[in-house]
Order: C-alpha cells, then structure tokens, then sequence
C-alpha cells in the first residue's frame, strides 16, 4: 500500500452514515476523493463504475449545497490527479 492509499483509508466515505461502524473504506474498493464544495474530504466508492462514467464525473446528493435536501453537488475528475474530483458547483 503506498502513501496515497493510506491517506484515503483514513476518510469517510459518502453515502455511509455518520453511525455506521464500517463508514471507511473497505478492503477491495475503488475510491476517489472529493476536493470542494459540501463534500470536500469525503470519499466516493466508485467501483463497478464504467471509465465513462468515471471520466464524466457525478451529481451527488447532498442536503448540504446551496439547495438544501434534493439537491446535488457536482464533482468532476481532476486532470492529471485520478484519485480526486473537483466540486464544480450545485444543481437542484
């Protein structure tokens, strides 16, 4: 395991909830960082996703954006840094 893989263990992942005793990363998972915006410092669990979906990036549900419970948070991979998505705005 090399340095940046130790970094990830130590975050929450989205989607868990705050109780859940297994709210970190999980052995045998892909996951990339979410950099910004009302989920900076949390983890995304995207394995099983296709390379498309993970070069286009997600809208995540969150009651933490601008438009509260609905809306959703837009993350998109950062260039160069396979491992982090960039915030780029909330949409309703």
């Amino acid at each position: 395991m090399d340095r940046d893989d130790e970094q990830l263990l130590r975050g929450r992942v989205y989607g868990q909830d705050h109780d859940d005793p297994r709210q970190g990363p999980q052995p045998g998972r892909n996951y990339v960082e979410l950099v910004g915006g009302p989920l900076d410092g949390l983890l995304l669990d995207i394995t099983g996703w296709t390379p498309d979906e993970i070069d286009t990036g997600g809208a995540l549900q969150t009651e933490l954006g601008q438009f509260g419970p609905g809306g959703r948070a837009m993350y998109d991979p950062r260039p160069g840094a396979r491992r982090q998505w960039d915030w780029s705005g909330d949409t309703p």
